[in-house]
């Protein structure tokens, strides 16, 4: 019950400490305990209740401790013995005060036994419900933090597919600028073939307009050169070449 109560102002100390100590502490632990031998050497821990004691009031360590030199008998007869000691010596004086004190020391026995319980049931309660308080805040922290770790995580997911966005978008202007080069490159030869074509179409027209300018000189020239007298003599031969085909037909 004691050890409670005396763990009420610790809760409230560690309670006023911020997150950032405790988070510091924490990690400072966590490094420690890589270097130093926790099994060999536990850290030690808080007890919430007492140990054991013998007789209402002595602890069960000094009977251990006597059990390895006397034996099971020799705490007793060490403290009778001392008790006897201390009496017949008169080193302590059994005056009124005396009687006085076993008085006193049996009614806070009684009342040990009669209200203990109930005052303990009542601290434990009121213990209890300071530190449920206290692990209330403490998991209200740990719940906003985890919430704030999964928006984080979220934020994260979202810039990633924001750097997949961008990759994709970049990737839509090299399609447009391959697509305008390919255009360009197109018109390019469009407007060369076309002339390209008008060249040769030119020079097509002038060859038949050369050709037809010879033939016509020509024939002129031929036409002028032929006399009446050739021309009927041409005709007559070109009558009887006529009639031997008939005959040979």
């Amino acid at each position: 019950m004691y050890s409670r109560l005396a763990l009420r102002p610790a809760l409230q100390c560690r309670a006023l400490q911020p997150i950032s100590v405790r988070s510091t502490t924490t990690a400072s632990a966590a490094k420690e305990s890589d270097e130093r031998d926790l099994v060999n050497f536990p850290r030690p821990v808080r007890l919430e209740y007492p140990g054991k004691v013998r007789l209402g009031f002595i602890p069960d360590e000094w009977f251990q401790l006597f059990y390895k030199k006397t034996g099971v008998t020799g705490p007793y007869v060490f403290g009778t013995g001392l008790i006897t000691y201390l009496c017949s010596k008169e080193i302590y004086v059994m005056e009124h005060e005396f009687y006085s004190g076993i008085s006193l020391f049996l009614m806070a026995i009684y009342a040990a036994k009669k209200f203990g319980p109930a005052i303990a049931a009542y601290t434990d309660k009121e213990i209890d419900a300071v530190e449920a308080d206290y692990n209330s805040s403490r998991i209200e922290a740990k719940k906003a933090l985890s919430e704030a770790i999964e928006e984080e995580k979220k934020e994260q997911w979202r810039a990633e597919g924001q750097s997949m966005l961008f990759e994709a978008k970049k990737e839509n202007v090299g399609l447009q600028l391959e697509a305008a080069y390919r255009e360009r490159i197109m018109n390019v030869y469009t407007q060369v073939k076309r002339r390209l074509d008008y060249q040769v179409e030119r020079e097509n027209i002038m060859r038949r307009i050369s050709q037809k300018n010879l033939v016509s000189w020509v024939v002129s020239g031929v036409m002028k050169s032929i006399t009446p007298q050739q021309e009927k003599e041409s005709l007559q031969k070109c009558i009887v070449d006529l009639k031997a085909l008939a005959a040979r037909a």
